[in-house]
């Protein structure tokens, strides 16, 4: 067959059986490798859908210019989308995503806008804010926003789902797929679910995501957002294409468990593919131990392509450096805050306090890093190290005000991250992380609590 160009080669990627990782698990485990779509991700099938359906609404004319926010794999679908019709493309990309995303998409004529990630979604220097504003100043331009435009549903609940519908002969009992725009997820999930109501759709998300809390109580939490390394899925945001009566169960994953199973999936299975993979096959295999029946048969949508991680999951001293061994440790934050038995006093310092306070107060606990507040956001810290240095040169920074002269503010973990994961996060920069337990009371976990933890 002859196709008239690379756009019309998306979807009818394979399903194939895992056997070596699920040999232990009741039922079939079987995985939609999305890989095989020429952009080499899933993001494919809903990248053309929002652009020939802007197309079709006049959004998008001839030689117009498409911008959009993206952590790599939809840009590169509406990269594609945009060689193959005459578009110019503008992507802008959170600093967390991997060199390899970036390089992919400039090679096939993307201009690219790195952005941080540890900025609130309004930010004005939110890889959000930062695309809304482009599309705004460019003539002739179309933001797709991937997270609100329901043609990102569209796309798989007219490809995905029936493609594993008719591929398991409409035997599939539980369908699973990480949340992030929540296309893949609730677009398939909805198709399947009008022929079989029975059928279990598995959201898999992230610690520092917000989807799993609020499926289960109605709540946003702002205090369950923290970053996290794992790309493509969980959010600090809800988009639309998120339909939660589509998901009927959310299980988190950390970034080594994700990690760890990705580079499994490559030695194990033949099967190359990205960190968000190998995060949804090890939260799937979590939920068919306790779950699955003999007769009983999961499918799990495999993202994109381990090509995307090669300088990551896939670099040895990458993961020996976050502490992503093979060995794990299963003590955790929640251990190390139950060891204090209530003796545990979080000292903190107002943002308009003068420094001179915070000395003093550093100088009677015995402490050397506080974390700074207003009200009741953690807004910055304070080290006695970079203080000392600071004021070497200039004494008089004694006078200012702690919000004048402070740090970055500390990060927030999950209360059961791993001591592995809690050593990745500590470096020069980040000497202290912050934790709220079940009762939502702050702790302060330093490298001495870790090394004491490890000791014991």
């Amino acid at each position: 067959m002859i196709y008239n160009s690379i756009i019309e080669t998306i979807g009818n990627t394979p399903l194939i059986r895992l056997n070596k990782i699920s040999k232990d698990i009741k039922g079939s485990i079987l995985v939609k490798v999305e890989y095989f779509n020429p952009g080499n991700s899933t993001k494919d099938r809903m990248a053309i859908k929002m652009v020939e359906d802007a197309e079709e609404a006049g959004l998008l004319k001839p030689g117009g210019t498409i911008i959009e926010g993206t952590s790599g794999n939809t840009g590169m679908g509406l990269a594609l989308a945009a060689a193959a019709k005459g578009y110019r493309c503008i992507f802008t990309m959170a600093d967390k995503q991997s060199q390899e995303k970036i390089n992919i998409l400039k090679s096939v004529g993307a201009e690219v806008i790195v952005c941080p990630t540890n900025v609130e979604p309004d930010d004005p220097r939110s890889y959000y804010s930062i695309a809304r504003k482009l599309n705004k100043e460019i003539p002739n331009s179309y933001y797709p926003n991937q997270y609100d435009n329901l043609s990102n549903t569209a796309a798989h609940y007219e490809t995905t789902g029936p493609e594993i519908w008719s591929q398991t002969g409409g035997h599939i009992t539980h369908y699973v797929a990480t949340v992030g725009t929540g296309g893949s997820m609730c677009g398939t999930s909805k198709f399947l679910k009008e022929q079989n109501d029975k059928i279990l759709s598995i959201g898999i998300d992230t610690y520092g995501s917000v989807f799993k809390k609020y499926k289960e109580t109605g709540v946003f939490d702002k205090n369950e957002i923290y970053p996290y390394l794992t790309e493509g899925f969980g959010e600090d945001i809800l988009p639309k294409n998120v339909d939660f009566d589509k998901i009927d169960t959310f299980i988190k994953v950390t970034d080594k468990d994700g990690a760890i199973m990705a580079r499994r999936l490559a030695r194990e299975e033949g099967l190359f593919v990205g960190w968000s993979s190998g995060s949804a096959v090890h939260g799937a295999l979590e939920f068919a131990k306790e779950n699955l029946k003999e007769s009983d048969m999961m499918v799990i949508l495999l993202p994109d392509h381990g090509t995307r991680y090669l300088n990551k999951v896939y670099n040895d001293e990458w993961m020996k450096v976050h502490g992503f061994t093979e060995e794990r440790s299963y003590a955790t934050a929640r251990d190390i805050v139950a060891t204090r038995k209530g003796n545990d006093r979080l000292f903190t310092i107002s943002k308009k306090s003068k420094v001179d306070e915070a000395i003093q107060i550093m100088n009677k606990e015995g402490i050397d890093q506080v974390p700074v507040v207003e009200k009741e956001d953690y807004v910055g810290s304070l080290s006695s190290n970079r203080l000392l240095e600071k004021m070497i040169f200039n004494p008089e920074l004694r006078k200012l005000s702690v919000g004048e002269i402070m740090d970055a503010p500390m990060q927030f973990v999950a209360l059961d991250s791993t001591l592995d994961v809690l050593t990745s996060l500590l470096n020069k920069d980040n000497k202290a992380l912050l934790v709220r337990d079940d009762e939502k009371r702050v702790h302060i976990i330093t490298q001495h609590d870790i090394l004491k933890a490890i000791g014991s």
